[in-house]
């Protein structure tokens, strides 16, 4: 290779997955240049807070000699990946941001096994909010993490740290998980791809509440079909998830090339009035929705009626919270930040009627969501409501001038979203005059994941944000 560690390392993993499999890169190379970049970046950034490389060395070695006795190679073959540190990984520390869970599990998750038997190698971990609760990555045992396009401010969350790895050319591709915003959130602010997929796309395993629909896994990576060769790897069936989906995740290997002509597209600043965007936010948002008629697109302000998606959200996670944080917080009670206490209290005051009345208003909403796609394809939104803010503060308490409650209120353009069951794709939609990234956010129709992939691509292709790289970090 005559090109440079850096600028490898921010290649397209579509574009290393091909050197790798026609052996003009090998995969020890490959794995040299990030961990060279990881060393020299991640000091500043924070994002990869344990890391593998002797393991990871051990197993680059393993895929050159696959890839040299011509075997049948997995479509992940010799890619580096962190994994988020709130996904058990066998043999390697796993802490979900917090002392009470620090440990090393025997066990992989199912995104992980998956995502090993595609042959990706594993480098490390990458950090989160304590038990990935909020949109700002840090904790007790690892800190914050920093945006690389902006080293005093946050990189979102609770997928931060894989974002962040992203954006700074450490990784090629990184897994995450959304419930609240937790893959799109910090994909807008690190100027990269993450995808919500639909409930059961990726299947979720071991999972003590296997029914649930609103926490969700899914990918990150810098281009939509870097994240559309991730899912590949990771969606499908498995019969230890109930609500795994069928259909294989092959299909997302294929060409996401669409003509746009005709598509029609739903348009809202604010969801109808039920969030408030800052103005710059907005602004660019604004710009990037110009792009779709520019493509074809038949564009109209149109939003679908959101207004029980709050209650919704907020009771279903409450009771998740429970089930998850209720015996912790017994055993200990000052081991928990505040707010994942304050959230499972909420749920522990739910009655068997709170929980049954938000089930019935969430059917509600599926049905008017489903019948406003009948009238469009896509709903375009902003991802976040803010931009990057001070890496120093827990949340924004106020946008655009209005009060924000609690540490959810800002994140209120991502989990109202969460709540209708729609796959939503954040993409990178532009830039402030001060250099802060913006998202976009594509939602679509119950379980057309692929079609919002063809749709984020399109648009990825007009615009190339995704290209801009962080300064300054070496």
């Amino acid at each position: 290779m005559t090109t440079t560690d850096d600028d490898l390392c921010f290649r397209t993993a579509l574009d290393l997955s091909r050197l790798l499999r026609t052996r003009e890169l090998s995969a020890r190379e490959l794995l040299e240049a990030h961990l060279a970049r990881i060393e020299r970046v991640n000091p500043a950034v924070n994002a990869i807070v344990t890391l593998v490389a002797d393991r990871a060395r051990e197993a680059a070695e393993r895929a050159d000699e696959r890839t040299a006795a011509g075997e049948e190679l997995g479509p992940l073959h010799g890619l580096p990946i962190a994994h988020k540190d709130t996904h058990n990984t066998a043999g390697i520390r796993t802490t979900h941001g917090s002392p009470l869970a620090d440990g090393v599990p025997d066990q992989d998750d199912l995104l992980i096994e998956r995502i090993r038997a595609a042959g990706a190698i594993t480098i490390g971990k990458t950090n989160v909010p304590e038990f990935g609760a909020g949109s700002h990555t840090f904790n007790p045992i690892f800190g914050a993490t920093h945006n690389p396009y902006d080293l005093g401010r946050s990189a979102g969350g609770s997928s931060g740290g894989a974002a962040a790895a992203l954006a700074s050319g450490m990784i090629p591709i990184a897994d995450g998980s959304d419930t609240g915003g937790s893959l799109r959130n910090p994909a807008s602010f690190c100027n990269v791809v993450g995808l919500r997929p639909s409930p059961g796309r990726v299947p979720g395993w071991p999972a003590a509440t296997a029914w649930s629909t609103l926490n969700v896994r899914g990918p990150l990576a810098r281009t939509v079909a870097d994240a559309a060769l991730l899912l590949s790897a990771v969606a499908g069936p498995d019969a230890r998830s109930p609500i795994a989906l069928e259909e294989p995740g092959a299909r997302f290997a294929r060409p996401l090339d669409r003509d746009l002509t005709g598509l029609r597209v739903a348009w809202s600043p604010d969801l109808g009035g039920l969030v408030p965007v800052e103005p710059e936010v907005a602004a660019a948002v604004e710009s990037a929705v110009e792009v779709f008629g520019d493509l074809g697109c038949v564009v109209e302000r149109a939003c679908p009626d959101l207004t029980e998606a709050e209650e919704v959200f907020r009771t279903l996670r409450a009771s998740m919270f429970e089930v998850a944080f209720g015996t912790l917080m017994d055993r200990h009670p000052d081991g928990l930040k505040r707010t994942i206490r304050e959230n499972t209290e909420e749920g522990r005051k739910l009655s068997g009627p709170d929980v049954a009345r938000a089930e019935v208003l969430h059917t509600q909403l599926y049905h008017r969501v489903r019948e406003f796609f009948g009238r469009y394809d896509v709903l375009l939104l902003p991802v976040s409501q803010v931009l990057p803010f001070d890496v120093g503060i827990e949340y924004p308490t106020e946008v655009a001038g209005v009060a924000m409650d609690d540490y959810l209120d800002w994140m209120r353009s991502a989990y109202l979203i969460s709540s209708t069951g729609s796959p939503a794709l954040s993409v990178p939609a532009g830039f402030t005059p001060g250099g802060l990234p913006v998202g976009l956010q594509i939602v679509g129709p119950h379980r057309a994941d692929f079609a919002v992939l063809q749709v984020g691509h399109a648009f990825e292709q007009a615009t190339g944000h995704w290209r801009r790289r962080p300064a300054g970090l070496g």
